[in-house]
């Protein structure tokens, strides 16, 4: 039952973010333009960021955020070919963390978050980087950024939210943790 109720929040968001098309599917309106990361990336971490949890639980409409969290909640948290992905509130335990109890989950995607699914739908938020034309940037953003799933990102932006309390960061900023 929890599972279904986070497939469908999840479901929701890429709805509402991507429309109806299959989101793994959309191409890249200018597929052989390269764009230049430069603009997004910062050298240093924004102050003032809140883990995914709080910001999902204070955020408003249209609010200046920074959000701290990492890659992941799904078995492809990555929207094929364009510069948006989900990210998990770095409390929640991936499957490869260590537990205080000295013990790990074993899964072969542990971005997924599998041992922790009943805590994913209030601690996940997706990340978009939009162009001047309100667009989301047509390059994958492994590659624009050089991210990969687990790993811990800042990013700042303008805060969305729809009508079940899903938060969308429309991101202008990304600063990777090493």
């Amino acid at each position: 039952m929890k599972k279904s109720i986070y497939l469908m929040l999840v479901s929701m968001v890429a709805i509402s973010v991507f429309g109806c098309a299959d989101s793994t599917k959309m191409t890249p309106a200018v597929s052989s333009v390269k764009v230049d990361a430069t603009p997004y990336l910062l050298s240093t971490e924004p102050a003032g960021g809140l883990d995914v949890i709080a910001a999902r639980e204070s955020a408003k409409d249209e609010e200046s955020i920074v959000v701290v969290g990492r890659v992941g909640g799904g078995l492809n948290p990555w929207v094929e070919s364009l510069a948006a992905f989900q990210i998990v509130d770095p409390s929640i335990l991936a499957c490869s963390d260590e537990t205080p109890e000295g013990e790990t989950c074993s899964c072969k995607t542990p971005w997924d978050y599998c041992c922790e699914t009943d805590k994913l739908p209030t601690a996940m938020a997706l990340v978009r980087f939009e162009d001047e034309q309100g667009k989301v940037v047509a390059e994958d953003a492994r590659k624009l950024f050089n991210v990969k799933e687990l790993q811990t990102v800042v990013v700042k932006g303008i805060a969305k939210r729809d009508e079940v309390g899903n938060l969308t960061i429309i991101a202008d900023g990304i600063y990777v943790r090493n």
